[in-house]
């Protein structure tokens, strides 16, 4: 395969096949902005589509092989089927083809501060969180997001200066094609084992991950995972170590805590000396490390601690990250990103201490692999809500060789039920619903369509 970094200095016309995909529409932005000719296609008809059409890029709706003519480079999403009619005449015509984490890692290099945020949980937050604190101190910075930013109303930006934020995902080990200046592990706990297949191993690629930094580490130093991996990776004498947490001995702390309905307060703690109260915009505790994090990348950056309170507290959060959609008749709906087991847990334990006086959980099992492996904390989280309503599991890219379906979950949550459809789960829960209760869809694949259809029931019946 060539070497993308070679093949962008040499080209000019970039074509992306799933170019409306979020984590494909900033990188073809970013490139546009630095002048390359950008062309795309996809099969849906979304704003983003018409918002980057607006910006002169060529789009077309529907994959044909036509669409490539004249492309030098072809970037696609990993979730394109493999008989996919643009990428098999890409392939075949010999033109440069690379998977979206390659053009991530070389755009990680064509910027001198890159803050790659990884970790198991946590990273779309942290990642806006951070853009927000950067672009209010005036750093200009570009950002690959994975949630949309509500400041801006987009999951990418493209900047003006050296700053790049991304969130850098571990599955595949596509994290290893970055390049990052500045490493952030904000977590390592077992997940993606279809691929990683024990902990161990998914501990080895985050101690390699460490080990591409070329400025400064960061990591949470509370996490004794994390602590592991920083461990056993080789780093450069020039690279700096930072750490963050709650516990003595990490040079970001958060002490002197409050709380009130989950939304929390402390006192910054910098190498044993405080420097100032933070105040977090979004609830639940974990949130404060994913703040530390954000606290400790910034201040390295250059940034002031009195700037970092400000774009936190001016921080409500990210697109489907605990996202309040609506509330009607007293009934609140929200939407949440979590899909594994601790990130259901302190979902669903946040809700559960907000005041609500029920809490439904309309939950979308993603992935065979997933539900199989972590059954039992599925089931043992789940349990945490007043109610829960599942669908039927979101397969993705998996066939069900593990023969695993929701029913088998409900049959270990007492009082659980599960639907085949939105529409089902939809009219379920709202008809049981009352003033005063909680509804939050969970997931990482499309429930968020049922929190839809939640929210146009509940209208009408306002309307009635």
């Amino acid at each position: 395969m060539p070497d993308i970094d070679e093949v962008l200095k040499r080209i000019n016309h970039v074509h992306f096949i799933g170019i409306g995909g979020s984590g494909m529409c900033p990188l073809a932005e970013i490139l546009f902005a630095k002048g390359y000719i950008i062309s795309g296609s996809d099969n849906n008809e979304t704003d983003t589509l018409q918002r980057i059409r607006n910006m002169g890029i060529k789009v077309y709706f529907g994959q044909k092989p036509e669409n490539i003519e004249g492309a030098e480079m072809i970037i696609y999403t990993a979730a394109l089927l493999k008989d996919n009619p643009e990428l098999v005449a890409a392939k075949n015509s010999g033109i440069p083809t690379f998977e979206r984490s390659k053009l991530l890692g070389a755009l990680t290099r064509k910027f001198s501060d890159s803050i790659c945020v990884s970790g198991t949980h946590g990273k779309t937050t942290t990642c806006s969180m951070l853009t927000q604190v950067l672009i209010e101190a005036g750093k200009d910075p570009s950002a690959v997001i994975g949630g949309k930013l509500p400041l801006t109303g987009t999951n990418g930006i493209v900047g003006n200066t050296s700053f790049f934020v991304c969130e850098s995902c571990e599955f595949v080990d596509t994290f290893l094609d970055l390049t990052p200046d500045i490493a952030v592990v904000l977590n390592v706990d077992e997940d993606h084992l279809d691929y990683f297949k024990t902990l161990d191993n998914l501990k080895k690629s985050f101690s390699k991950f460490i080990s591409l930094s070329t400025k400064a580490v960061i990591i949470n130093g509370d996490d004794k995972n994390t602590v592991e991996c920083l461990n056993n990776s080789v780093i450069k004498p020039e690279v700096k170590v930072l750490t963050f947490g709650l516990n003595e001995g990490n040079n970001f702390r958060a002490i002197n805590i409050s709380e009130e309905n989950e939304y929390y307060e402390f006192d910054l703690s910098v190498n044993s000396e405080i420097s100032g109260r933070i105040k977090l915009s979004i609830p639940g505790k974990h949130n404060i490390y994913n703040a530390l994090a954000v606290i400790s990348s910034a201040v390295f950056s250059g940034v002031s601690v009195e700037e970092c309170q400000k774009g936190i507290e001016d921080f409500h959060g990210a697109g489907r990250r605990f996202e309040k959609l609506a509330e009607i008749n007293g009934i609140t709906i929200l939407d949440d990103y979590a899909h594994h087991p601790l990130e259901l847990e302190v979902t669903l334990n946040t809700a559960m201490n907000m005041g609500f006086k029920h809490v439904y959980a309309v939950f979308q099992p993603f992935t065979y692999s997933r539900t199989h492996m972590l059954f039992d904390d599925f089931v043992r989280v789940l349990k945490i809500p007043d109610y829960c309503v599942m669908t039927e599991i979101m397969g993705s890219r998996e066939i069900n060789t593990y023969n695993i379906y929701t029913s088998q979950l409900a049959e270990k949550i007492p009082g659980s039920v599960w639907f085949n459809t939105f529409e089902e789960v939809a009219s379920y829960t709202v008809s049981r619903a009352e003033p005063g209760d909680c509804i939050i869809t969970l997931g990482c694949g499309d429930i968020y369509k049922a929190a839809k259809i939640m929210i146009k029931i509940l209208k009408e019946k306002n309307y009635q």
